[in-house]
Parts: C-alpha cells; sequence; structure tokens
C-alpha cells in the first residue's frame, strides 16, 4: 500500500489499530491504479470509504428514516431545513485523486462505467479545478446503467445529479445554500427542490409533495439542515411496492432484512396518511399483489427454463463498457448477454445478471425437493 500520505491519521486511527484497520479494507485494482474501501461500516468509518494510494475518499454517511413525519421531523431537526427529491439510482461520489476524476459507488468501488459516465455528463474538472479538497455526492439515474435503471420521462438514457457536496478526507458537508452556488457556478446538475420549511411546518409540506410524488411512481424526499449537517428521509408507497415486487420477482435472492422494513414503512404510512378504511385496504390489495404475483411469475418463468435475473443495458465506449462487464463479472456476477451491439460508435449492451439462488431453489422445489420448516 502507497502510503505517500498518512490516511491513519485521516481517519482518526490510532498507530496501534493500524494494521487492523487496513485489514478490514478490501484491496482491488482500477487501470493499474491500486485501492482499498471498506465494503461495510468498521471502527467507526463509514462503509465505502476508500483509500486510494494513500488519499482517503471518506464514505457517505448512511441516513435515518422516519417512519412518521409528525413527530419525526421535529424530533430530529431543531432549526430551518429543506426538502429534495430523492432519486431513484445508485449512489456515487466523485473525486479528483493526483489530478485524475474517479468515480465511487456506494461500496467504495472504483467503477470503470461511473467514472467514464459522470466525465461524459459533466465537466468536473472545472469544479475541482476550483475545489480540489471537496467530492460530488449525487445520483446516477437513468434506463440504462449497470446497478439500479428506473424510467426518468426528462432522462434519454443517464444522468449525474448532485444532491451533496462534501470535504473529501473528512466527509463534512458544506452548507445547502453554499452547494447549490457551487453547483450552479460549474454547471452541475442537482436533484429537485420542494422548499425550505421550518420543522413544524414541514410535515403537512411533505405530506404534499409525497402525494404527488406517489402518483408520479417517483421514490421519496430527503430533508437536510440548512447547515448540511442533518439529513432525514421518507419514501413513497409506490417505491415501497416496487421495491418488494423487485424482491420478489428474485424470491430467494432478498431476505427478511430487505423486505420486512418495506412492509413496516407501509403500515406506519398507513396508519398516519390513510383517512378512509378504504384507501387502506386499497393500499393492503396493492402491497399483496406486489408481493405474490412477481413470485409467481419467476417460478413460472424458472418452469418454462427462461432465465430469471434483474435486467440492465449500459451505453458507451467500446473500451468502457467492456470494463465493466469484466468488473460485474469479476465481483462473482454471472451475466447473460441478450443483446450487444453498436450505435453511432458506442457499444450496447443489454444484459441480465442471473440469479442462480432464486433459479437453482426454484428448479428444486419445482423436482419435488422438500422444505424443512
Amino acid at each position: 500500500m502507497d502510503d505517500d500520505r498518512d490516511w491513519a491519521t485521516v481517519l482518526g486511527v490510532p498507530d496501534e489499530d493500524r494494521e487492523d484497520v487496513l485489514a478490514a479494507f478490501e484491496a482491488s485494482v482500477f487501470e493499474g491504479r491500486r485501492y482499498r474501501h471498506l465494503t461495510d461500516a468498521r471502527h467507526g468509518i463509514e462503509r465505502g470509504t476508500a483509500i486510494v494510494e494513500g488519499s482517503v475518499v471518506r464514505g457517505f454517511p448512511s441516513i435515518p428514516r422516519t417512519l412518521v413525519l409528525d413527530p419525526g421531523i421535529t424530533e430530529h431537526f431543531d432549526g430551518r431545513l429543506t426538502v429534495e427529491e430523492k432519486r431513484n439510482g445508485y449512489n456515487v461520489r466523485v473525486a479528483r485523486i493526483d489530478g485524475d476524476v474517479l468515480g465511487f459507488t456506494r461500496g467504495g468501488y472504483i467503477c470503470p462505467y461511473t467514472t467514464s459516465k459522470v466525465k461524459d455528463l459533466v465537466d468536473p474538472d472545472s469544479f475541482f479545478e476550483a475545489q480540489p479538497e471537496l467530492m460530488l455526492c449525487g445520483e446516477l439515474i437513468g434506463p440504462e446503467n449497470p446497478y439500479t435503471p428506473h424510467e426518468y420521462p426528462e432522462v434519454e438514457s443517464a444522468a449525474f445529479e448532485v444532491f451533496d457536496v462534501r470535504d473529501r478526507e473528512s466527509g463534512r458537508p458544506v452548507a445547502v445554500d453554499r452547494r447549490r452556488e457551487l453547483c450552479e457556478r460549474h454547471d452541475l446538475a442537482t436533484v429537485p427542490a420542494f422548499g425550505e420549511y421550518d420543522p413544524a411546518a414541514a410535515a403537512d409540506a411533505v405530506r404534499e409533495v409525497i402525494d404527488d410524488l406517489d402518483r408520479e411512481c417517483k421514490e421519496g424526499v430527503v430533508l437536510q439542515s440548512m447547515d448540511g449537517t442533518r439529513q432525514l428521509k421518507y419514501t413513497t408507497s409506490a417505491t415501497h411496492r416496487a421495491d418488494l415486487e423487485h424482491a420478489f420477482s428474485l424470491p430467494f435472492d432478498y431476505g427478511r432484512d430487505f423486505v420486512f422494513p418495506r412492509i413496516l414503512r407501509e403500515v406506519f404510512q398507513a396508519v398516519e396518511l390513510d383517512r378512509t378504511r378504504g384507501q387502506s385496504r386499497q393500499r393492503a390489495q396493492e402491497l399483496g399483489e406486489a408481493i405474490l404475483l412477481p413470485a409467481i411469475g419467476a417460478v413460472r418463468a424458472v418452469e418454462r427454463g427462461e432465465t430469471v435475473g434483474e435486467e440492465h443495458t449500459v451505453r458507451g465506449d467500446p473500451d468502457v463498457i467492456e470494463a465493466v462487464l469484466t468488473h460485474l463479472q469479476e465481483m462473482g456476477i454471472e451475466l447473460e448477454i441478450q443483446r450487444d451491439h453498436v450505435e453511432r460508435g458506442e457499444r450496447v449492451v443489454s444484459f441480465v445478471k442471473v440469479s442462480q439462488a432464486t433459479r437453482d431453489n426454484v428448479r428444486n422445489y419445482l423436482g419435488g425437493q422438500l422444505i424443512d420448516e
């Protein structure tokens, strides 16, 4: 490991714990550059923290969630706050290390697709020339990406939207007003904002926003104190159902830790927001269909000999697309390529991340294997 910079001091690691902490970081290589990243929070250090040739890129902190808007908001915030849309994509941090702009996923991987796509979509060099000590935290959204594809009418392929700006080493956020000013100055797209409120007035405002987002099948909101230090998230019923529908389309891939919290969110949202028994009954029916119907579809697909898994499309420079496919395979993901062609000089690949657990378990149970309960 290159220790030109004292990463242990930056992360607050005592000398006697240095080797133990470093051992918790997974070693990886990106384009010949060695780095380490933390796939789970350890030793008080955030998940996704990376050490790139001695330089630290801090992980993005976990955002707490409230199950009720009132009194959840007033309990968490003691001053004015902003309400912004929580976009449905994947979390990206962009930092410049030794002159190279790199894109990090939530788990701390330097992703070839993310790195290339951010450079294509924005001009990060403009930002980092002026603020080399900062990192951009944002969401990469759109129907064409290797992690979380989602349709947005205004996004044809992929887009990058900033929701936070932080010190690269310490992880300290800049204030909301400064973040917005920096993004405007450097022509960086930001997540949609719905206004600023005192805590006592925010719950009613968020209810109205959530109603609109739910009808549009969007994900939810993030509330943030104006100094950037406190955040809170709240999501729509539509995204709870979509998450469960996805999970039960691969019923042996997602466990209780994924499923139960989303059902619980619906319970508390129904108690707080539903005005009639009929609304709750409708919510229950839609939730039940989101769970049962995709699971039935998965079993029938395996029975017909079809592939089950997550479908993705990626588009870009042929070398970058080859690199991201290799990256996914090196992570142990089985890929089934469905389409692979060139459009206007870009390679476009549609593939399935094959769900081996669902495929194999369904085959076994259809073949008469007993289940031990």
